[in-house]
């Protein structure tokens, strides 16, 4: 079966300052990890540079797009838009909000896999 590369766009860094004057510790701020606008392309695995944990919430909808799941997910009723999905990372003090999308990239192996 083909692959093609996703496209990983970080839409917003949120940060919720009365969960982190309850919750996070003194100086908290907004995830010092990404940036709004960066973009990333996955394929087979996970992108350089994206986090770990946000590529641990968000890889499903990569997995998906990435083998051609075109149609909106969740029994359309969610996104409108065809090859997009928008999800978050699980920090619950400051998520990071990410826009997937289908590419016509073909994905390539780039590197020698462990045998």
């Amino acid at each position: 079966m083909s692959m093609n590369k996703v496209k990983i766009t970080v839409l917003k860094t949120t940060f919720d300052e009365e969960l982190a004057r309850t919750y996070g510790v003194p100086g908290l701020k907004a995830c010092p990890m990404l940036q709004e606008g960066q973009v990333f392309y996955a394929d087979y695995a996970k992108p350089e540079g994206l986090c770990d944990e946000a590529w641990k919430a968000i890889y499903q909808f990569a997995f998906a797009l990435a083998h051609g799941m075109s149609d909106c997910f969740y029994h359309n009723d969610w996104i409108k838009e065809p090859g997009v999905a928008i999800a978050s990372c699980n920090d619950g003090i400051r998520p990071v909000i990410f826009k997937l999308e289908a590419t016509d990239i073909p994905a390539m192996i780039d590197y020698e896999p462990v045998r």
